[in-house]
Order: C-alpha cells, then sequence, then structure tokens
C-alpha cells in the first residue's frame, strides 16, 4: 500500500551540463570581442578641483558666519554692527556666558 502513495510523485529529472566550464568562458570571451571590438573609457575632467572646492566651501562658510554675526549682533540684537569684530564685545559675551558679570 505504500508503493502505490509514493508512486505518484514524480523525482525531477537531472540532466547533466553538455558544455564544461572552459567552453562557457571561450563563448563569452568571443561574445563580448563580437560585440565591442575597443573598449571606450570616459573620463571626466573637473573644472574646480577638489582642494580648491574644499578651501571655497570653508571661505563661504566663514562669510556666512561673519554676515549672520552682523545681522544678530547689529540688527536683532539692537547693538552696533561693527562692534562685532573688537575683542571687548567677545570678552564681555564670555564673562556673561562663565557668570562674573
Amino acid at each position: 500500500m505504500e508503493d502505490k502513495q509514493t508512486n505518484h510523485i514524480k523525482q525531477p529529472e537531472i540532466e547533466e551540463p553538455t558544455t564544461t566550464p572552459e567552453t562557457v568562458i571561450e563563448k563569452d570571451v568571443q561574445q563580448t570581442d563580437e560585440i565591442s571590438p575597443k573598449k571606450v573609457r570616459w573620463v571626466q575632467i573637473r573644472m574646480i578641483p577638489i582642494w580648491l572646492r574644499i578651501i571655497l566651501v570653508i571661505l563661504l562658510l566663514a562669510l556666512v558666519i561673519f554676515i549672520g554675526l552682523r545681522v544678530g549682533y547689529g540688527y536683532i540684537g539692537d547693538g552696533n554692527p561693527s562692534d562685532v569684530l573688537k575683542k571687548e564685545t567677545w570678552l564681555h559675551i564670555v564673562d556673561i556666558i562663565k557668570g562674573k558679570e
């Protein structure tokens, strides 16, 4: 009775490969040679070198900080915008932060 139950299940057929790996590689090489005989490589030339980009970013960052300080201290904080560059202004701000004033 067990034989009848297992007879209806078919085992998958395993096919043996007809080609060896060497012949498959040779066929791939031949196909790529037929498609593109010369490999063309595209190289991008940068208009601005990376080192110059880094310097420009640092300079722009310094400029934006400077403008922000002038606007924040001079116009929003009701101070004189030229006082941002004075050492006494920053010493006073540090004293306020440390709690001396």
